[in-house]
């Protein structure tokens, strides 16, 4: 009998392939063709763009038409979650002045308190990171928000520095887990089309935290304990998402990946099969993924010293060297996150059809052009427009972490680079405030302290790879091959053939082709 490659099923497994991750090659021929490569990947070619009109370019919430209830339901979760994080950790960053004065240390003393908190992290996002791939996301995610709240709380009741250092610490460990667990729940279950959106809002839940913050900040500056006050209500909001979170149970794309390793487990019949085969996935992801998390722990650590940078004493800089009040200021800090806000939406977008590194590299010029204006002449719109631009790549962060990481290790490894990258940079604001000892002029030392972060990266980003549009479940590294069907075979029945009823795709076979 004569047959033939279906179309469809070939151009289905030629995607899903060229997405496998496969373990670094060191030969003279892959390193060049892999320099080469970063000049080529940065335009995705005109026969891909192609596939797009331009409504759905231009139409930034287009792809969210593609999401159901169910998708929502998760994405939200996480987004919430993680705004409300941001809105714990900023409440330090804005009070600043009032902490120290309390205190009674010095401001430079007040930022050992963020630098502490960007160090711990890390532990955090090892500890639930690992719980999370291992048991789930639900208990680590409500566990995390209980601990945050208790610590808020704690830091409201401190007498000393000693004492508010040590809150901070936990507070670090507490704080490191959140990303990992809600970026996890946020992207799993969303269709491809609609991720590039979805990381930009996800990611910029981040600046709206901060602007949630510099609104509440403006109200609680009318009470007595001002500093302390936005400790103590920032504690209460998280019941909410922790009864959310509760009554759901664990994404599609986590329950069958539990399945798979139950079945793996199952076929070795050993009592403690199911743990071990967790480890066993795990070696062979860091033997095939070891170059990746070392690439995205730099890159990681670059954009952690872009934000940081640009926003932890940029409240500082306006008060203390360009003498602005508390209206002034709270106006300027809005309008720089709504700024964040527009451009992770934006860029975030855009990545889709142009690709994730190209989308941060335009972001990153787009900031660098602004550096001038934003530190000396400090004013909503240069404020509004640096963080469109380091926001606006920031809100590429989180897919693009997403589709690089080990699928059944997203949460651990997307929480452990990012926290990583914050432990390189937690030293961020001490270092500016360090050299604004000797330079006496914040405007001037945080120019030239985000003009170096930005060209390293965008050198960071350039030479990394990209894996757009790639599978996030579990199945993704499995090679798939094209099974041979008669011509008049028609499409529903060869996907059949390629793909289960959940959607997902077989193993490659012990042949590629039948007899």
């Amino acid at each position: 009998m004569t047959h033939s490659i279906h179309s469809v099923a070939s151009e289905t497994v030629k995607e899903h392939n060229k997405h496998i991750i496969r373990p670094p090659k060191f030969t003279s021929k892959a390193i060049k063709n892999y320099i080469k490569t970063r000049f080529t990947s940065l335009w995705v070619g005109w026969d891909e763009l192609k596939q797009y009109n331009w409504y759905e370019v231009i139409n930034l919430f287009h792809p969210l038409a593609e999401m159901n209830l169910h998708q929502w339901n998760f994405f939200f979760m996480g987004f919430w979650a993680w705004t409300w994080d941001a809105f714990d950790y900023f409440i330090t960053s804005l009070n600043v002045s009032n902490i120290a004065s309390d205190l009674g240390v010095s401001t430079k003393d007040v930022t050992w308190g963020i630098t502490l908190v960007l160090m711990l992290r890390t532990v955090g996002a090892l500890i639930f990171g690992a719980i999370g791939d291992k048991f789930g996301r639900k208990w680590p995610y409500i566990i995390n928000l209980v601990l945050l709240m208790a610590l808020q709380v704690g830091c409201g009741f401190v007498q000393t520095f000693k004492q508010f250092l040590a809150v901070r610490a936990l507070f670090g460990i507490a704080m490191g887990g959140i990303f990992g667990i809600c970026a996890a729940d946020a992207f799993e279950d969303a269709p491809k089309k609609a991720r590039g959106i979805l990381s930009g809002i996800f990611q910029e839940g981040y600046a709206f935290g901060y602007l949630l913050a510099v609104c509440f900040q403006r109200a609680f500056d009318e009470t007595p304990d001002t500093w302390r006050n936005m400790f103590y209500f920032s504690a209460g909001v998280p019941v909410i998402f922790i009864a959310w979170r509760f009554i759901n149970p664990e994404t599609n794309t986590y329950q069958r990946q539990q399945e798979r390793l139950a079945k793996q487990a199952a076929a070795k019949q050993s009592k403690h099969a199911e743990l071990l085969e967790f480890w066993v996935q795990a070696k062979k992801a860091l033997k095939t993924y070891w170059l990746i998390l070392i690439y995205l722990v730099l890159m990681m650590a670059g954009f952690n010293f872009s934000s940081h940078g640009s926003q932890d004493l940029y409240p500082t800089m306006l008060t203390e060297t360009y003498h602005f009040g508390h209206d002034k200021s709270t106006v300027v800090n809005v309008c720089a996150n709504l700024g964040a806000l527009a451009g992770g939406v934006v860029i975030a977008h855009l990545s889709t059809f142009i690709g994730r590194r190209t989308a941060i590299l335009v972001g990153n010029v787009f900031a660098g052009a602004f550096i001038y204006p934003w530190a000396f002449k400090p004013m909503w719109v240069t404020a509004f427009f640096l963080q469109f631009g380091i926001q606006g790549s920031w809100g590429v962060v989180p897919v693009h972490l997403s589709e690089l990481s080990p699928p059944q290790f997203k949460t651990i490894v997307t929480g452990v680079a990012y926290q990583l990258g914050n432990l390189v940079s937690s030293a961020s604001s001490t270092i500016e405030a360090t050299i604004n000892d000797t330079l006496d002029d914040y405007g001037k030392t945080m120019a030239i302290f985000i003009g170096a972060v930005i060209a390293y990266l965008m050198l960071i980003v350039f030479i990394g790879p990209e894996n757009r549009g790639a599978d996030l479940s579990i199945e993704r590294d499995d090679e798939m091959s094209v099974y041979d069907v008669d011509e008049d075979e028609d499409k529903d029945d060869t996907a059949s053939k390629i793909e289960d009823k959940e959607g997902v795709f077989y193993e490659k076979p012990s042949v590629d082709h039948r007899e």
